[in-house]
């Protein structure tokens, strides 16, 4: 089953780009990521799907179900129809534990306070469980909200989202403001509950995280989608990345891209012929070669090449 899907999803803001034709689609039990840097249009994308900001066009599915439109509900249906689109609404966003990027909450209030609030929006009592994750995540319930650092905040974001248990994890930037321990909790946590069969939706531009714990993943630019694919598809491509030191001539040779020079150490990208390569390499004078697939992060640059390069 397809637990999120979009076609066409376009959201504008005036004459501002937001997204465009988005096609989207992440089957349950995926552990998904959504890559793309600030402004590419990740949080408008999750926003659109949670209704908390209105599309321009375009659909929207949530575990097989349409995600209705407040403005497509006409005056006719008066407010039994309105009503029944509320409910629908709802019953769909009870089953997702949604994370933003900035959370904000009300001060005053103690951390407990706030996660009973949190259940209680829900009509249910996660006393139990958010007890465990506040004594994994090592967030004190007795504090107050006001007194929190960024990380602490984080971590209430996150006990809130987890705390329902439920089918679907939308999560916007999760680990900023985590030190490297916690976003390592945070992780295990995610993958456990993964294993149990839940869906994760991980909105970030940390690509060590995509390609370390999500299968799939779809590159955004500029509203657009450009890619998705496997991880291990869109890290494979025809493009080796090489470094050497020593001395070698290369003016001969085609298909060189990102070349970097630090003295006789040099480092390049190469999608041309190998057999042209290794007779380059052969007549050189190297102390160390080093032949390898890309890493994840020279993919997605290439597929952000600003001057419009051929990508990998």
């Amino acid at each position: 089953m397809k637990v999120i899907e979009t076609r066409k999803l376009t959201k504008n803001y005036g004459k501002a780009r937001g997204i465009t034709e988005l096609d989207l689609s992440v089957e349950e039990g995926d552990f998904f990521g959504f890559i793309g840097p600030n402004g590419a249009g990740k949080s408008t994308t999750i926003r659109t799907l949670l209704g908390l900001i209105g599309a321009t066009s375009g659909e929207m599915r949530l575990f097989g179900q349409e995600v209705e439109q407040k403005t497509a509900v006409s005056k006719e249906a008066g407010r039994a129809g309105r009503r029944a689109v509320r409910q629908a609404r709802e019953e769909l966003l009870a089953r997702i534990g949604y994370l933003p990027s900035e959370a904000m909450f009300y001060s005053g209030m103690r951390v407990g306070e706030l996660l009973r609030f949190s259940a209680g929006l829900r009509k249910q009592d996660c006393q139990a469980e958010a007890k465990r994750l506040c004594e994994r995540l090592q967030l004190d319930p007795a504090r107050r909200i006001e007194e929190l650092s960024l990380g602490n905040r984080k971590k209430v974001g996150i006990v809130c989202a987890l705390q329902h248990r439920p089918e679907l994890y939308i999560l916007d930037e999760p680990t900023s403001g985590l030190d490297p321990l916690m976003q390592r909790e945070f992780f295990a946590l995610l993958t456990e509950r993964s294993r149990e069969g839940a869906t994760v939706f991980l909105s970030s531009h940390v690509l060590s995280e995509i390609k370390r714990y999500c299968s799939r993943a779809a590159i955004i630019r500029e509203g657009r989608l450009i890619a998705c694919d496997e991880v291990a598809a869109l890290s494979r491509t025809g493009a080796r990345r090489v470094a050497f030191h020593g001395q070698a001539d290369l003016s001969g040779l085609t298909g060189i891209r990102d070349l970097q020079r630090v003295q006789e150490s040099v480092s390049f990208l190469y999608d041309g012929a190998i057999q042209a390569l290794l007779q380059v390499l052969s007549g050189a004078r190297l102390t160390d070669l080093t032949i390898a697939e890309p890493d994840l992060e020279e993919v997605f640059l290439h597929y952000y090449d600003e001057k419009g390069g051929k990508q990998i």
